[in-house]
């Protein structure tokens, strides 16, 4: 399990908890260390790998992964502006090691993103998603297929739902097939064992 929690300073630290139930904490690549700064751990994978953001002293955010052996990756939105209030801020990561989270531009508007194991960052607008800062898009979760649900905020303020999916391609197709294989193989290794 990860998360994070605030120190008596308001200086944020992520953490890695085992099964056995002992705690890592984890302090990011330019983790600030003034108040309201620091590491803030939003997702592990079934794999081990963590998502989440670090706030720099500055007060600009950053995405990283954190692969099991606890090398961090850190990356930025290209879109996402400089300076306080930007930011690019994962919030999930699957099983195939993709991302998914929000960067806000200079305007101040959301967009959602997704980011592949690679690294290629694919930036997502929900339809009737507003225009205006304060509003946009923001992810919340993906799934194995790469499949996004979050919230966007509409020109009038209210929030509403939405599950994007990636374009098709040939790689999905065999991916689903061979996840498909797996989860038959298990099944039957399952009931032989009956």
């Amino acid at each position: 399990m990860t998360g994070f929690f605030g120190d008596s300073s308001n200086v944020y630290h992520g953490f890695l908890r085992q099964p056995d139930g002992s705690i890592t904490v984890l302090d990011g690549p330019e983790a600030g260390t003034a108040a309201y700064t620091g590491t803030f751990a939003g997702s592990i994978s079934p794999e081990g790998e963590i998502t989440g953001y670090t706030v720099d002293s500055s007060g600009i955010a950053h995405g990283f992964t954190r692969a099991r052996d606890g090398i961090y990756t850190e990356f930025d939105n290209p879109s996402a502006i400089a300076g306080e209030g930007a930011s690019t801020a994962p919030f999930a990561i699957n099983v195939f090691g993709a991302v998914t989270g929000e960067f806000v531009d200079a305007s101040g508007l959301m967009h959602g993103f997704s980011r592949s194991p690679l690294g290629a960052i694919c930036a997502l607008n929900a339809p009737g998603a507003g225009t205006a800062a304060g509003q946009g898009t923001r992810p919340s979760t993906n799934n194995w297929a790469g499949e996004v649900s979050g919230w966007y905020v509409d020109g009038g303020g209210l929030g509403h739902g939405f599950v994007w999916q990636p374009q098709p391609s040939t790689i999905l197709p065999r991916l689903r097939s061979r996840i498909g294989r797996a989860r038959d193989n298990a099944l039957h290794v399952l009931l032989d064992e009956r």
